[in-house]
């Protein structure tokens, strides 16, 4: 698939580059007159790939009559595969034989591949005897690609080889300068100047550091300065020169009431609420109670309820009913596919039709759906300081028009910051926003699925179900450190989702370009988009955080401003020491008071009661604690110790 905004108008051309963008248009004007095959190689993240797809759409737009294929090797391998298999591989090699231009991407992935060596040395012997072009991209020259077929190399050298080098300081400008502009937003020419003169070697993480700065001035009153901008900026690894240098998921399950037993309950009900309300009031709070007894939500009704009844009650219980019947159905239907999916909040809810239906869905073509936010992570239920603001902003902005403004939007913290809760409060965002399918992953769940999949040959089944999300949000990526499979695949579906304008967001210890183990083709996508860091919470988030750990306990605000000042590096850190003042409390039977906590966290002795209640060390419900039976530990003696929570 050919992006739209990978074209030559899009392509700033420089001193390191300018070769290739020339031999690029060329090609394009008069497909197969000159430099065939062509095949341009560079670093990732230099725009091999943006010229590629140029080329395609230049030479349709100057004649749509031309048939363009546009594929990376991984793709023509998995797809030729796949028409071996249905006996349908002379129809597959035709449709690359029979284009007038064929772009592979990803020509370094030729490596050992001997039977796709040979398809390709016959597909360019093909194309250039009938004059038709063939153009590839790959990050290293032929001669250095491992145990390559000398017959295509020298293929390659009877056409054009040519390589894209890194862009110099006034390239790097000009870029800014366009997309900035493109953007929409103006900044001083300083800032510009002062990005440009950093180290950044490639137009990607270039990119990434101007998305950065766009979001920071977002959030800011003033106009970013240079100063800022270089702050900013080495916060995420990019820093000057010195001189010289060079989980189980949960479900909402009502049980169902016995018939008869609810049927008398009605009916005395219904006796009482006829003296009270009007009939159209008594007709729908029975509909409610009967639905909520057979397990639905019930919460449009409720709301009609609390209302004067000006909408029109009859198409209101209409169309409730004809969503309770659609419910009923896809229920039915999934009880056959899947019953284990039953107790899904969706199919309960006559709110959440669609995504019932895509559910079902999912069921039928792909399995189990994917793993959606956390209902306990939500942007209310954030702490926001100083030092995470312009992480929500970018969550928000992000979230109104997804996969548009910052994608990806990587999030990248300490452990403990909140990446976590953050990741999955965009996902709730991006909900609220109309996406059906979010998944949200963790690194070692996307690793694990991956690696059960190859064990049981369900690889192909296994990608169409991360391939049919809406949006894609992967935390704590650096899981897939030193595993080339696991990033070949990660790298496939973000290339996949980013053509198709689907949202993603990832979650880092660090920023991208200092990610041990990554291949650079999947850091440099990864630095592509906005990389905005957490910082570290300053004293009004862990005031708003232990209020809200405390809940509505009688406490006073001394002991909120103490347990505040308390040394935190990260949100996790803080609720230990809450969690740990807590449980000791309750442990001894004492009050939960300003001097009981500096007893007890400056080591000096708490006088336990006489008559000593063991507690759990957990926080009442609904006190905004949170809790997780993964990561709890039941077992130690001393509950004070105990780990509630693990922020990510």
């Amino acid at each position: 698939m050919l992006s739209v905004h990978a074209t030559f108008a899009s392509f700033v051309v420089g001193t390191a580059n300018r070769l290739a963008a020339t031999a690029a248009k060329a090609v394009a004007e008069a497909p197969g007159a000159m430099y065939n095959p062509l095949f341009i190689y560079a670093r990732p993240g230099l725009g091999k790939t943006h010229l590629l797809m140029a080329i395609g759409q230049e030479a349709r737009a100057i004649d749509p009559s031309r048939t363009v294929e546009y594929v990376t090797v991984d793709d023509f391998v998995e797809a030729y595969h796949a028409a071996l298999a249905g006996g349908q591989a002379e129809a597959y090699r035709r449709r690359f034989t029979d284009a007038d231009l064929v772009l592979l991407d990803d020509a370094q992935l030729l490596s050992d591949r001997r039977e796709l060596q040979a398809e390709l040395l016959r597909l360019i012997d093909v194309l250039t005897a009938a004059d038709r072009q063939i153009v590839l991209a790959g990050d290293r020259p032929p001669e250095d690609i491992q145990a390559l077929d000398e017959r295509l190399i020298r293929r390659f050298a009877g056409g054009l080889v040519i390589d894209i080098g890194a862009p110099d300081y006034e390239t790097r400008l000009a870029i800014l300068a366009r997309r900035a502009a493109e953007r929409g937003t103006t900044f001083p020419t300083d800032v510009l100047e002062a990005v440009a003169e950093l180290p950044i070697t490639t137009v990607r993480e270039l990119l990434g550091a101007l998305n950065r700065l766009v979001a920071q001035q977002a959030v800011q009153p003033d106009p970013l300065t240079a100063a800022q901008a270089r702050t900013l900026l080495a916060a995420l690894g990019h820093r000057a020169e010195a001189p010289g240098g060079g989980t189980p998921r949960t479900a909402e399950q009502v049980a169902p009431t016995a018939p008869d037993e609810f049927s008398d309950f009605l009916s005395d009900l219904s006796a009482t609420v006829a003296q009270r309300v009007d009939r159209w009031r008594q007709r729908v709070t029975e509909t409610a109670l009967r639905h909520a007894g057979e397990g639905f939500r019930t919460t449009r009704l409720e709301a009609l309820l609390a209302t004067d009844l000006a909408e029109d009650p009859e198409a209101v219980l209409a169309t409730w009913d004809a969503d309770v019947a659609t419910l009923r159905t896809l229920q039915a239907e999934l009880a056959e596919l899947m019953p284990d999916l039953l107790g899904e909040a969706a199919l309960h809810d006559p709110d959440r039709v669609e995504e019932a239906r895509m559910l079902v869905a999912d069921a039928r073509d792909a399995g189990p759906p994917l793993p959606g936010p956390s209902p306990r992570f939500t942007l209310p239920q954030f702490a926001e300081g100083s030092g995470s603001r312009p992480v929500v902003e970018a969550i928000r902005s992000a979230a109104a028009v997804p996969g548009q403004r910052y994608n990806p939007l990587v999030i990248v913290g300490r452990g403990g910051a909140g990446k976590t809760h953050l990741l999955h409060a965009f996902g709730h965002a991006l909900r609220d926003a109309g996406l059906g399918r979010v998944a949200v992953m963790d690194g070692r769940q996307f690793v694990a699925d991956l690696v059960a999949a190859l064990g049981d040959g369900t690889v192909p089944r296994w990608r169409q179900r991360l391939r049919r999300a809406d949006a894609f949000l992967l935390d704590n990526v650096g899981e897939l450190a030193g595993k080339e499979r696991s990033q070949e695949e990660l790298y496939l579906l973000y290339n996949l989702l980013l053509e198709s304008g689907r949202q993603m967001a990832f979650t880092m210890p660090v920023p991208p370009s200092q990610l041990e183990g990554f291949e650079p083709r999947l850091a440099t996508r990864l630095a592509g988009g906005l990389v905005v860091e957490l910082g570290l919470p300053d004293r009004a988030t862990k005031l708003k955080e232990v209020e809200r750990l405390l809940g509505s306990a009688a406490v006073s605000p001394d002991l909120v401003d103490y347990l505040a000042s308390r040394p935190a590096a990260s949100l996790r850190e803080l609720h230990q020491t809450v969690q740990r003042v807590i449980s000791a409390a309750d442990e001894r039977d004492v009050p939960l008071t300003l001097v009981t906590a500096r007893r007890l966290l400056e080591g000096e002795p708490v006088e336990a009661s006489r008559t000593p209640r063991r507690g759990s060390g957990l926080l009442a419900p609904g006190s905004g604690a949170l809790r997780s039976r993964e990561k709890m530990t039941e077992t130690w003696p001393d509950v004070a110790e105990r780990l509630i929570e693990e922020w990510g």
